[in-house]
């Protein structure tokens, strides 16, 4: 059986890749699909299609609407959600997949650092599990196929 993992998340470094090699270790069977992570593509997608926009705020709701359509459509092909939580970036678009994934009933795993405990606890208390390392989150996919 293979499941496809929905990776939410800030787009500016490496960590997607960091869960695929993790779970590639595990021999996990794994498909993974996530927000478009070139940050200049995703903000002028509107554009590259719509065409030129009268101002940022059009181009921006262009954007988004293409962008939110996108999640959508790999969200519900999604068997598990991974959302992870930063300190260093703005987290908006996290807690944004992370609330639609819950309210889709996708299992839904947190991983944030100890940190964001509190800003974070509603939502955590939402998804199934929560957990502080890709590590940890890696094992709690793991243990479905024990």
């Amino acid at each position: 059986m293979k499941l496809i993992v929905y990776l939410a998340g800030q787009i500016h470094d490496d960590w997607r890749e960091e869960v695929a090699q993790k779970a590639n270790a595990k021999n996990l069977p794994l498909e993974f699909v996530g927000p478009q992570t070139n940050h200049d593509r995703s903000d002028n997608i509107g554009e590259e299609i719509q065409g030129k926009q009268p101002s940022n705020l059009y181009k921006d709701d262009a954007a988004s609407d293409i962008n939110n359509f996108r999640t959508q459509v790999l969200m519900q092909k999604a068997d598990i959600v991974i959302a992870l939580f930063g300190e260093k970036y703005k987290q908006w678009n996290t807690a944004m997949d992370a609330s639609t994934a819950i309210a889709m009933n996708k299992p839904t795993i947190i991983i944030r650092p100890e940190s964001l405990t509190h800003p974070l606890k509603e939502l955590s208390n939402k998804a199934n599990v929560t957990v502080e390392t890709v590590d940890q989150a890696i094992d709690v996919i793991h243990y479905i196929f024990d």
